[in-house]
């Protein structure tokens, strides 16, 4: 009993050091580029660098869950792109009120993330080849259901105000903040209850902690695991009605090489790609370094192929963190 609570106590410290790590870099990047440029820390360009990690931001919230199984979803991306095209389809094509469309994106997002977990937990196929499977099939249901071009929103300019209108503005006057943003911290806000005050959050640890474990003590692994693929269907769902919203059109060829900013997030923020660890809070510090990160090398005129560089050199320096800091366990 003794060693259990040692090991818990552990491990809640560690966590805490990785959070206190995460915001202490965030911090320190702010006050570089800060320092760098005093184009920086206006409010239009944080503004920016908020709505810029909106969409990544949903992405990395529901690929947290499946990484702290110790899984990975390469298909958030293109899902997300698939979600936009059908939101399109039911609002452009078929005329349905926004709701039910805004409701079907998601719900594709979700459909999406069951047939992943089937996959994974019934049919045994490695998280890796079946997330790779999916991200191709809906990467070509995209292209095939829209024909491959754009669909526009043009004739429900309501649904643009989703993402880019401004209800901030009606509570406090002047005080402009698109709803994406708004969105995004609503989305982590309700992730965090999943995960840290339901039992699909307690499950989903325990999964990623010890697996067999899991499953000898009579919890039914298979079935929580679909779960947990379906909400991060779900939050690929919103994060393309999101995108979606912000462009007033759903772009087919989107969505490629998101997944991979969304996994960087993810493991920035603190999340253990051997599973049992991470917060939802470590994710949003992480999605936002990576919007920092960006914004700020671009303000210094960095050139976009050395941007992707020092981009990677980041995520390799998160991993190799999360190594040291398991080995030290």
């Amino acid at each position: 009993m003794e060693l259990a609570i040692l090991k818990k106590s552990k491990a809640v410290e560690s966590g805490a050091t990785q959070k206190i790590l995460a915001f202490g870099s965030l911090i320190l990047l702010l006050i570089i580029f800060s320092a760098a440029s005093s184009n920086f820390f206006r409010f239009d360009n944080l503004v920016a660098i908020m709505l810029s990690t909106a969409v990544i931001g949903v992405l990395a919230l529901g690929s947290t869950f499946v990484i702290i199984t110790g899984g990975i979803d390469l298909a958030v991306g293109t899902v997300m792109t698939f979600s936009a095209v059908m939101t399109g389809v039911l609002i452009t094509f078929w005329h349905t009120w926004v709701i039910f469309g805004v409701a079907g994106g998601i719900a594709t997002g979700a459909f999406c993330g069951i047939v992943s977990g089937v996959l994974i937990a019934k049919l045994k196929i490695p998280p890796f080849i079946a997330t790779l499977a999916m991200m191709m099939v809906t990467k070509g249901l995209s292209l095939v259901v829209s024909g491959a071009k754009p669909i526009y929103f043009n004739d429900t300019p309501i649904f643009s105000k989703i993402s880019m209108g401004n209800i901030s503005a009606s509570i406090i006057p002047g005080f402009e903040i698109p709803n994406a943003i708004l969105l995004f911290f609503g989305a982590a806000i309700f992730a965090s209850i999943i995960l840290s005050k339901t039992i699909i959050g307690r499950f989903n640890f325990a999964i990623g902690s010890n697996e067999e474990a899991t499953r000898l003590s009579g919890i039914s692994v298979d079935k929580w695991k679909i779960i947990i693929y379906t909400i991060t269907g779900a939050f690929s769902g919103l994060a393309g009605v999101m995108m979606a919203s912000r462009l007033n059109s759903a772009q087919p060829a989107l969505g490629a090489g998101y997944e991979l900013d969304a996994i960087a997030a993810v493991i920035i923020g603190g999340t253990s790609l051997s599973g049992g660890k991470g917060s939802i809070l470590g994710t949003v510090i992480g999605a936002l370094i990576m919007s920092v990160l960006i914004n700020g090398l671009r303000i210094l005129s960095v050139k976009q192929e050395w941007q992707t560089v020092i981009t990677g050199a980041v995520v390799i320096m998160a991993v190799y963190v999360d190594i040291m800091r398991r080995r030290g366990k």
